[in-house]
């Protein structure tokens, strides 16, 4: 198999969207959610792409788990009606099941609450071969109670450090981070919840809680602002990803976990020499 090479306009484009280390400069409202970086233009073309992406990453996951070497964690972060799980759908559709696992975070239980916050996130990170999905993850712990005032900013920032430091420890110990934060305005919001509640078929996706968080979308977005400056590093980078069009989202998140595969150098394990020369009667 060989990838596409990646356009030096992709990787300018990429570089666009992707919160420097240390956050400086960096404010999401200088990101556009309806921008379309990765888009040809066509949205056939682009569904087009987005479906043979996805052959190619369930290809190099094939690769990935004989290989051995690395672990992979694709954490997608937004807020309501972001797209979460149409990422999940469109990029991982065509993934052999028994090499990729999705894990969608709620609210903490009483026994997840009666330890440290990243308990939970550790028990449930990928092993060697293994594409793990987080839908959600460890960050709305900086996002929910910084928000309705349970975290002051002492202890805000004592959970961002320790954010770093666990995910420096995923990454030298063999993890591929990838973190996405899928970039919606708040007029498509309301859209996509009116949607929910006007067809009948989506009601299970609407809560009303959706509706109090959407009051509160300045405070959410200042946190989110917060949180990406102070948690984007050199070995887990995020990456801004313009949500509003759903076939630009999940064109950049297949095209970047797809280019990402392909750097690593995957390779088949050596022949077995006992198998040379082998008939099976």
């Amino acid at each position: 198999m060989h990838p596409r090479k990646t356009s030096g306009k992709r990787a300018a484009d990429t570089h666009r969207w992707q919160v420097p280390a240390g956050g400086k400069g960096f404010a999401l409202a200088g990101c556009n959610p309806g921008a379309k970086p990765f888009s040809s233009g066509d949205k056939r073309a682009d569904r087009a792409r987005v479906a043979e992406l996805a052959r190619e990453i369930d290809a190099l996951q094939d690769l990935f788990y004989a290989d051995g070497r690395f672990k992979l964690l694709v954490l997608l972060q937004g807020t309501d009606t972001a797209g979460k799980d149409g990422t999940i759908r469109a990029v991982f559709k065509e993934t052999s099941p028994l090499g990729v696992r999705t894990v969608a975070w709620k609210a903490p239980t009483e026994l997840e609450r009666a330890h440290d916050f990243l308990w939970r996130i550790h028990a449930q990170v990928p092993r060697a071969g293994e594409f793990m999905i987080h839908n959600r993850s460890h960050y709305e712990d900086v996002l929910v109670p910084v928000v309705n005032g349970a975290l002051d900013a002492s202890e805000t920032k004592q959970r961002y450090a320790r954010i770093n430091d666990f995910e420096r420890l995923l990454c030298e110990s063999g993890t591929v981070l990838m973190k996405f934060m899928l970039h919606i305005g708040r007029d498509e919001q309301r859209q996509r919840l009116q949607e929910r509640i006007d067809d009948p078929a989506k009601h299970w996706k609407f809560s009303l809680g959706d509706l109090e968080a959407r009051k509160q979308w300045d405070a959410y977005q200042a946190a989110y602002d917060a949180l990406l400056r102070a948690t984007s590093t050199a070995w887990a980078p995020w990456t801004v990803v313009p949500a509003d069009s759903k076939t630009h989202r999940n064109l950049m998140v297949a095209t970047l976990v797809r280019d990402r595969l392909a750097a690593l150098g995957l390779r088949y394990p050596p022949d077995d020499p006992a198998l040379k020369g082998l008939i099976v009667e």
